[in-house]
């Protein structure tokens, strides 16, 4: 595996880069050319693919998987469970510009709980992304994205619903879908999704 386990539990390669002040839980494995900048939060049984960086603002909940070549800019978070595909793209800035500095303009984006992007997606700074939402390859996201939603293209509009498993929900008259895998039920009102309490 090549991985060298840290006194505080977590596993990296030779070659990733850990500044001092970074908190990384146990069990999260970093892999090749990593860069996790001092202040970044990192929890347990997380995977940083190779290449991904890691800014000095960013907070990573517990077993989240982050796939090769991203980058997790400074005021982003992904909460639990989050899955970030190849090379997909987070911004920190709406409008940049190389000669004008705007650090203090940076807008927050959360990537909600057991949520997936694909591959080479874009998620414009400021659009959060609700719960179990699943963005498909090369998406580009520019408003907020509800829980549960499928969306797609560019700009991404939202195309269906999907459960906690990954499986697209079909609802019945009443609004109800029930996902096949778990038999967890799903209610569909007001253009939105709710998991039913089971």
């Amino acid at each position: 595996m090549d991985l060298i386990k840290h006194p505080d539990g977590y596993f990296h390669h030779k070659t990733a880069i850990i500044d001092e002040g970074a908190f990384i839980g146990q069990g999260t494995k970093i892999w090749h050319w990593v860069h996790v900048s001092s202040g970044a939060t990192i929890g347990t049984n997380c995977s940083l693919g190779q290449g991904v960086y890691i800014g000095s603002k960013v907070t990573i909940g517990n077993d989240v998987k982050i796939q090769n070549n991203v980058s997790i800019y400074d005021d982003v978070t992904l909460e639990d469970g989050v899955f970030c595909g190849p090379s997909m793209v987070f911004t920190n800035v709406i409008n940049p510009r190389s000669g004008v500095i705007r650090k203090d303009e940076y807008m927050n984006t959360i990537v909600k709980k057991g949520a997936s992007i694909g591959a080479n997606a874009t998620i414009v700074c400021g659009n959060n992304i609700g719960k179990y939402a699943f963005i498909g390859a090369g998406a580009v996201v520019t408003k907020e994205v509800p829980d549960y939603a499928i969306m797609v293209g560019s700009p991404s509009k939202n195309i269906g619903w999907m459960s906690e498993f990954g499986e697209r929900l079909v609802f019945d008259k009443k609004g109800i879908a029930i996902c096949n895998n778990t038999g967890s039920r799903y209610k569909f009102i007001n253009n939105l999704v709710n998991k039913i309490d089971e």
